[in-house]
């Protein structure tokens, strides 16, 4: 008895879960098999009333200005945010970037589906998740009719729009793309890159930090989800942040979005207002400067 009292501590220390807004349920995880990896997740109750989001506005010279998530979670005066998009140039110091796929922030779209340099971990045309004025949640894709790149099959109205490498769960199962070869002729994804990246050797199956976003199969819950790669954390592929999604938290439908140094999760603490990056940045402490952030307006809970 005494030896399974002390197993379910051990596992209960290994997750904390609070709710620091309304609508707002994070959770605080470290797993240890088949490695030890430390997670971010919190999930979005969509229906939440006077919950809203926002995603980095366009400016500058090229697409956006450069700001940490936590320094565009301090300037929106937000409760949580994360990163967003794959950005052009990288490696730089620039103070702005092109940003990869389609991007829209409160109505105002200002980047298309296109067909990224980095072929061997971008896809095409990749999917992208739109969160309307209603905050009805919905996967997007790219009209081909149309050839500006910034129309979608869905009948939705664009509002704030993040895309990513690719969509990593459909309809429930994992879809990780996989590489251009005679024995797959129609693959999403050209071989090569800096690590000479193929079916054999993928680009996904490398462990490092993760950002991803998913919705639940009513598109009711929208989770976020970082795992680090610093800290004693030691990353994932996307085929075990795919399963985790799937098995752990419901999640349906779900893309990748910017990874590596990129990955930050920053939260508002409910009772000192105090910001913070909860995640440890394999970037620097204060979390990579990135093109885009997705920041979500949480209502404070009732006493």
């Amino acid at each position: 008895m005494l030896a399974a009292l002390l197993l379910w501590s051990q596992l209960f220390a290994q997750v904390q879960v609070t709710q620091p807004y309304a609508g707002v349920t994070y959770h605080d995880r470290w797993v240890t098999a088949p490695r030890r990896v430390h997670m971010h997740v919190a999930q979005i109750d969509l229906e939440t009333p006077g919950l809203r989001f926002k995603v980095s506005p366009p400016g500058g010279d090229r697409e956006t200005i450069r700001l940490s998530t936590l320094d565009f979670l301090q300037q929106e005066r937000a409760q949580l945010a994360i990163n967003g998009h794959y950005f052009l140039p990288f490696p730089s110091t620039d103070r702005t970037a092109w940003v990869i796929g389609l991007a829209a922030s409160e109505g105002t779209v200002y980047s298309a589906f296109e067909t990224p340099e980095q072929r061997y971990a971008l896809v095409a045309n990749a999917p992208a998740i739109n969160i309307d004025r209603n905050n009805r949640a919905t996967i997007v894709h790219r009209n081909p009719s149309q050839g500006d790149g910034l129309q979608v099959l869905e009948p939705v109205t664009l509002w704030n729009v993040v895309a990513g490498s690719s969509q990593i769960v459909t309809a429930g199962a994992p879809t990780l793309p996989r590489y251009r070869d005679q024995a797959n002729v129609t693959a999403l994804l050209e071989p090569g890159g800096p690590g000479n990246y193929s079916n054999e050797k993928a680009w996904g199956d490398v462990a490092t930090a993760r950002t991803a976003i998913g919705l639940s199969r009513d598109r009711r819950t929208l989770t976020l989800f970082t795992v680090d790669v610093r800290g004693g954390s030691e990353g994932m592929g996307l085929e075990g942040v795919a399963r985790m999604l799937i098995d752990d938290y419901g999640v349906w439908d779900a893309l990748n979005l910017d990874g590596g140094g990129s990955t930050s999760m920053a939260l508002t603490d409910p009772v000192t207002g105090q910001a913070s990056l909860v995640n440890s940045s394999s970037d620097n402490p204060a979390g990579r400067v990135v093109a885009t952030s997705l920041a979500v307006f949480a209502p404070k809970k009732a006493p």
